[in-house]
C-alpha cells in the first residue's frame, strides 16, 4: 500500500473543501479546486501534481479548475490532465461563468475535462488505485473516489455528516441520491473516512447509524 495524505483547503466564499492528496515522494492529486488558486498553489509548496480530479459540475468544486491547470503546467512543464466528472455534468461544466454570476463570484471559469469517467473505472494515480463510482441526484454526473487502502472516500456533495447533498435543482434526484449512497457508500466498512464537499469528515459506520436521511 502506499500511504496518501489528504489536506483539506476550504476555498471560495461557499467554503468549499477542495482537497490534496499527496505521498512521501512529493506529489499529488488537487481534487476539486472550486476557486482560490493562490491558495491552493501556496499548500502545494511545490508538490509535482499529477492530475485535478472532480467530483462535479458545480462552481464552487469545478471552477478554479482551468485556471490551476494552466499555472500547474507553466509551473511543472508537462500537462496536468483534468479527470472527471461523469460526462452527464458537462452542461453544468460549460455555465460555471453564469453560476458564478449568480453567486456574484469572479474570477471563475467553465471548465473541457481532459477526459471524463464513469462508474466502475480505476484511476491509478500516486502509485495508488482510486475506484470511481457514479452517484448522481446532486448532479446527473456526479461521481466519489474511493481509496480502499488509505481508507477515504472523496465524496463531493453526496454524503455529509448528519445530512446528504441537495437535490432540489431542475435536474435533482433525491430517491437517486440515496440510493447511490446505500449503493456505493454504505457497502464500505464502517471506519471509511468520508471527506465531504463542506464542513468536516465523518466516517461511513457513523453515518450509517446515525444519518436520518439513510436510516431505514
Amino acid at each position: 500500500m502506499t500511504p496518501l495524505y489528504a489536506k483539506r483547503v476550504p476555498v471560495t466564499p461557499l467554503r468549499q473543501n477542495c482537497t490534496i492528496l499527496s505521498n512521501d515522494e512529493g506529489r499529488a492529486v488537487v481534487v476539486d479546486p472550486g476557486g482560490d488558486v493562490g491558495d491552493i498553489l501556496q499548500h502545494l509548496d511545490g508538490m509535482t501534481v499529477e492530475a485535478i480530479l472532480l467530483t462535479h459540475g458545480h462552481l464552487d468544486h469545478a471552477g478554479g479548475a482551468a485556471a490551476l491547470k494552466r499555472a500547474l503546467e507553466k509551473q511543472q512543464g508537462q500537462p496536468v490532465p483534468i479527470i472527471g466528472p461523469d460526462r452527464r455534468d458537462e452542461f453544468l461544466l460549460q455555465s460555471i461563468t453564469k453560476q458564478a454570476a449568480a453567486f456574484g463570484i469572479p474570477g471563475m471559469e467553465n471548465v473541457a475535462p481532459d477526459r471524463f469517467v464513469e462508474g466502475g473505472e480505476v484511476l491509478h494515480l500516486l502509485g495508488q488505485d482510486l475506484h470511481v463510482a457514479h452517484v448522481p441526484g446532486h448532479t446527473p454526473g456526479h461521481v466519489v473516489f474511493v481509496d480502499h487502502d488509505n481508507r477515504r472516500v472523496l465524496a463531493g456533495d453526496t454524503l455529509f455528516r448528519g445530512t446528504v447533498g441537495r437535490t432540489d435543482f431542475a435536474y435533482g434526484d433525491s430517491q437517486a441520491l440515496v440510493d447511490g449512497i446505500r449503493r456505493h457508500l454504505l457497502t464500505l466498512p464502517d471506519d471509511m473516512v468520508v471527506l465531504c464537499g463542506h464542513g468536516m469528515p465523518t466516517t461511513i459506520g457513523e453515518e450509517r447509524r446515525t444519518n436520518p436521511f439513510l436510516i431505514s
